[in-house]
């Protein structure tokens, strides 16, 4: 389940790194571990960032939870600087409250 824009932001992305992201979130699905991550203790401390190295770039999706089927995917984006920046953490960070908070909304 991919959260605001972020199955937008992976639309524009090399061909090559789509499929990869695909490949990695599968891999999550699938209660297996991406091949290149790291966990994003700044979102959440469940939050992960899957690295995509890929023809013409380097792209990061953030997720942060799970469903029964699917992976909750807060934030996708190009990577063009060393650290994530503020912008992008914060955006996650609110997509995954929100959800969240819709999650808990749901069960009542």
């Amino acid at each position: 389940m991919f959260l605001g824009d972020a199955f937008d932001q992976v639309r524009p992305s090399p061909e090559g790194a789509r499929q990869d992201t695909g490949v990695q979130l599968h891999k999550v699905q699938q209660g297996l571990e991406p091949s290149d991550w790291k966990p994003m203790a700044t979102v959440d401390p469940g939050a992960r960032q899957v690295r995509i190295h890929g023809d013409g770039g380097a792209f990061r999706i953030l997720y942060g939870g799970h469903l029964a089927d699917a992976v909750v995917v807060l934030h996708a984006c190009e990577k063009k600087a060393q650290k994530t920046p503020t912008r992008d953490l914060d955006l996650a960070n609110g997509r995954l409250r929100t959800f969240t908070t819709m999650q808990m909304k749901g069960k009542k």
